[in-house]
């Protein structure tokens, strides 16, 4: 096992050997930070921005701390979304292997009696969506008293309004004892201060800024032009060979005159914003993940928890609100490692605020054009 884990004495056997297989070479600055700290048993709140390895941060620690001969739920991983419970239903699944751990994911909309026979079965994990985890715990079908860990993935969108009181129940359904571990892409001071409110003293505050989780294997690149060149643009790099884009735009209105003009002109691609239904949403996800179109035009609040392996561009089709925002877009792609290109479409008036953006973040920008179909 790699030297670096040294941080970690005693990983079990399962995690070592899942470790090998993912052929990560060494922690990333979160896992660094937060897996001792949670393995001491504090409450942590930490901060770190997309891309960066959060879920294996508090998941490595949150394995290793489950009792196998002890058939209750130990670790209750909450998340906003039934992509991102998904998402990491599968990532505890992988990490998990040949550890004996059961698991269940349990998400609204989803069918009441298979999710009630899931939990017949006494998994040791369960990772859901704030709504439903409470219906099972008031049918009294979900028994919370063994619970280790409660981990808030994505904290700011669990605390908003939406979510904070089921959020509440299920804090309040667990012993005084457990562990309370919150992680985020972005963590706004009042997001902050809620958090601390539910945590017990000494609660441990691990914050990983941009520049150092910066990565040095994503390229960053712009493309001057008119916004009315856009759409073509887009078109023209869809033909790029190996493509596999997510394409951010800030309006909803705007992304669907692009679908419906790409779609136009033969080309398929997949579509996500708040007005999407969870058919098309799902469809989308799965054609683009399974590489049956190159496209995803999405808005930042769909894209949330949004993890795709071999994302090899991101698009900007508008300019980030901020640099938080341009992170957050950023970290799709050259995730763990990974290559991958961040390239922003803007006029000339714009290059200046985008190159602003960049010197905040510690990023720094190439510019190109596209000619006979390759970015130059």
């Amino acid at each position: 096992m790699n030297n670096t884990w040294s941080i970690i004495p005693g990983f079990p056997s399962f995690l070592q050997e899942a470790w090998q297989k993912s052929n990560f070479s060494t922690p990333t600055a979160i896992q660094e930070q937060a897996v001792p700290v949670i393995l001491e048993g504090k409450d942590v709140v930490a901060e770190s921005p997309t891309g960066t390895g959060k879920t294996l941060a508090y998941l490595l620690p949150g394995l290793q701390q489950i009792d196998v001969s002890k058939k209750e739920v130990q670790l209750v991983i909450l998340a906003s979304s039934q992509e991102l419970v998904m998402q990491l239903t599968e990532e505890v699944r992988i990490w998990s292997e040949g550890s004996g751990i059961g698991r269940a994911a349990l998400i609204g909309g989803a069918n009441m009696n298979r999710q009630l026979d899931k939990l017949k079965k006494k998994p040791h994990v369960v990772v859901g969506t704030p709504g439903r985890i409470v219906e099972l715990i008031q049918m009294k079908k979900l028994k919370m008293h063994e619970v280790k860990i409660v981990v808030l993935d994505e904290a700011d969108q669990l605390l908003q309004p939406e979510h904070e009181k089921a959020v509440d129940v299920i804090i309040h359904s667990t012993k005084k004892d457990r562990q309370l571990v919150v992680f985020s892409a972005t963590l706004s001071a009042e997001t902050e201060n809620k958090v601390k409110e539910r945590m017990k003293e000494g609660a441990s505050v691990i914050r990983i800024k941009a520049d150092e989780a910066a990565d040095s294997s994503v390229e960053h690149a712009y493309i001057v032009c008119e916004e009315r060149e856009k759409i073509e643009l887009l078109r023209k790099l869809m033909n790029v060979p190996g493509l596999q884009a997510l394409a951010f735009s800030n309006q909803i209105e705007q992304l669907n005159v692009y679908a419906a003009k790409l779609q136009f002109h033969g080309k398929p691609l997949g579509v996500l914003h708040s007005e999407t239904t969870k058919q098309e949403r799902e469809a989308a996800v799965k054609g683009f993940r399974n590489k049956k179109f190159p496209l995803l035009l999405a808005t930042d609040v769909a894209s949330r928890g949004l993890d795709i392996k071999g994302l090899t561009h991101v698009i900007q089709l508008d300019m980030p609100q901020e640099p938080r925002q341009y992170l957050h877009r950023a970290g799709r792609t050259g995730r763990a490692g990974a290559g991958g290109t961040v390239l922003s479409l803007v006029t000339r008036q714009q290059v200046e605020k985008l190159l602003s953006i960049g010197k905040k973040i510690n990023v720094s920008f190439e510019k190109k054009r596209l000619y006979k179909g390759k970015l130059i």
